[in-house]
C-alpha cells in the first residue's frame, strides 16, 4: 500500500499533494517539529516530533519503505530514503534517484561552503506555476508506476 510521507516545516506544496491524496485514497503523513494546520480528512495524519535536530528525518526514515513516496527538499533525507528504496521527490518535481542523488549530494555541500565563506547569498527561487505543475505531474507518474508494482 502506497503512503505519502512529507518533511512538512518547509514543504510549499502541501495543498497540492492534499488533493492527490485524496484523489487516490492514499495514506498521508505530514512530519513536522510544530503543529501544523491539515485538512479534516481520516487519510490525513500530522505527526509532530521533538525538536532534535533531524527528528522530523529519523521518523520518516524509520517509517518509509519501497512502497512509498517521501516529499522533501533535504538532499540528505531524501539519500536515506533511496537506500531503503522509497521514492523521493523534491516540492519543484525533481525526483531523486539512485543516479543523481550523488551529484546532489555533493552540490549541496559545495553550496553550503560557498555561503559558510560568504560567496553566495539568498535561497532557492520561488515557486511558480510551472514548478508547481511539474510536481503535480510527477507525484502523478510516480505514484501510477507505484500502483503498477
Amino acid at each position: 500500500m502506497i503512503q505519502i510521507y512529507i518533511d512538512a516545516d518547509a514543504c510549499p506544496v502541501k495543498d497540492e499533494i492534499y488533493k492527490v491524496a485524496a484523489r487516490y485514497q492514499i495514506k498521508t503523513y505530514v512530519v513536522a517539529n510544530q503543529r501544523q494546520k491539515v485538512p479534516f480528512d481520516p487519510l490525513i495524519e500530522i505527526k509532530v516530533v521533538s525538536g532534535d535536530f533531524d527528528a522530523a528525518d529519523d521518523w520518516i526514515v524509520d517509517q518509509v519503505t519501497n512502497q512509498d513516496i517521501v516529499i522533501t527538499s533535504d538532499i540528505l533525507l531524501a539519500d536515506r530514503c533511496l537506500k531503503k528504496q522509497a521514492r523521493a521527490l523534491n516540492s519543484k518535481g525533481v525526483e531523486f534517484t539512485e543516479d543523481n542523488i550523488g551529484s546532489a549530494v555533493s552540490n549541496r555541500e559545495l553550496m553550503q561552503n560557498l555561503r559558510h565563506m560568504g560567496e553566495m547569498r539568498g535561497g532557492p527561487a520561488p515557486m511558480d506555476k510551472k514548478a508547481r505543475s511539474q510536481f503535480l505531474g510527477k507525484l502523478d507518474q510516480i505514484i501510477q508506476s507505484l500502483k503498477k508494482r
